[in-house]
């Protein structure tokens, strides 16, 4: 267990390669109740939601969810999160652990709109089952017909007993599989029907280790590695999120920045020689000159060798190029690779 956002979270339970195959090719439960939920709700709901976000949230329609981002204005990223469209007047958004407080108080200094603004993270526990066998694990706990569920929506109804849940599907991992919203009362009883019902298919808890390991893999992102608050949704490769069809904070610069280009990107890379890359270690060239600097990295237990995100500067961002990481002094070679690592 260690400190994580004010939470005490389970790293590891059985180790980090078993957990990471056990999600890979069955099924594994993370209990990810640290995140948090906020819950929007009036006319004007929308146009708050359009202020804050990068992404056009008009296109969503009732259970029907969002990736997005919400721009500071200087060009950063204050947080990266999931708009869930319940009808045309509620929204709830999902925010990360580390930035509940921060989050709260950018969209209350935005809404002027009158929106009503519940912030539930404290009252509101969170499982994700992932893997390929997550919808045969779950299917017996619930009327919400799992396997039509499409990436990307949600449903509410009874699972494992209790009234209203909130089962979605979106994933961390690219396993395939759900995320249940529930009352902290009822968390016990779900959490304990999740493991029962998927006993016959070798459900294990799943700790933060192969959380990393998952995400990186198929190169997701991490607030507070892979973007922050100096980093532009341009740059970190999430231009896809960024829609100029509306006004947004800081949307002029962030166009501006697309239409002339950025000085540096978020890659991909995979080490060509044995080493780890950490967050922080330097990228550098063939002359050892300073190129970028490593932001996530790790060993791939699916694909038995060195992975990792990193800023570069643009004109080594191309596929195949071959860079360096500096591991201890030691310039260790890699080469740039469009993430997902595993197609």
């Amino acid at each position: 267990m260690v400190p994580f956002a004010g939470y005490n979270m389970p790293v590891q339970y059985t180790g980090i390669n078993d957990e990471h195959e056990t999600v890979r090719k069955g099924v594994g439960v993370f209990d990810v109740s640290h995140m948090g939920e906020f819950i929007l709700k009036g006319e004007k709901a929308l146009d708050l939601v359009q202020k804050i976000s990068s992404n056009d949230a008009s296109k969503l329609y009732d259970g029907k969810i969002q990736y997005t981002c919400i721009p500071n204005e200087d060009g950063g990223i204050i947080d990266d999160f999931l708009v869930y469209r319940i009808d045309e007047t509620t929204y709830f958004l999902v925010v990360n652990a580390s930035n509940i407080q921060k989050d709260w108080d950018w969209i209350s200094k935005y809404n002027t709109y009158g929106v009503d603004m519940k912030d539930i993270s404290d009252k509101t526990s969170l499982f994700a089952v992932q893997g390929p066998k997550a919808t045969e694990a779950l299917q017996s706990l619930t009327e919400i017909n799992l396997g039509e569920m499409e990436y990307y929506t949600f449903n509410k109804g009874v699972f494992a007993g209790v009234d209203n849940v909130l089962v979605s599907a979106t994933g961390y991992t690219g396993a395939g599989g759900f995320e249940i919203y529930v009352d902290n009362k009822d968390a016990k009883q779900v959490w304990e029907a999740v493991m029962k019902a998927g006993e016959p298919f070798g459900i294990k808890p799943i700790g933060l280790g192969a959380r990393d390991t998952l995400r990186l893999e198929m190169g997701f992102c991490l607030y507070g590695n892979d973007i922050d608050d100096t980093t532009s949704p341009i740059e970190a490769g999430l231009g896809w999120v960024t829609k100029f069809t509306k006004d947004f904070v800081n949307a002029e610069s962030l166009k501006k920045q697309k239409e002339e280009g950025v000085a540096r990107k978020l890659v991909g890379f995979e080490m060509v020689e044995r080493g780890i890359p950490r967050h922080g270690y330097e990228l550098v060239d063939a002359n050892d000159s300073v190129i970028g600097v490593v932001t996530s990295g790790t060993q791939s237990p699916s694909l038995q060798k060195s992975i990792g995100l990193g800023y570069v500067k643009k004109e080594y961002s191309k596929e195949g190029t071959e860079l360096f990481v500096k591991i201890r002094d030691k310039k260790v070679k890699a080469i740039i690779s469009k993430p997902p690592f595993i197609k």
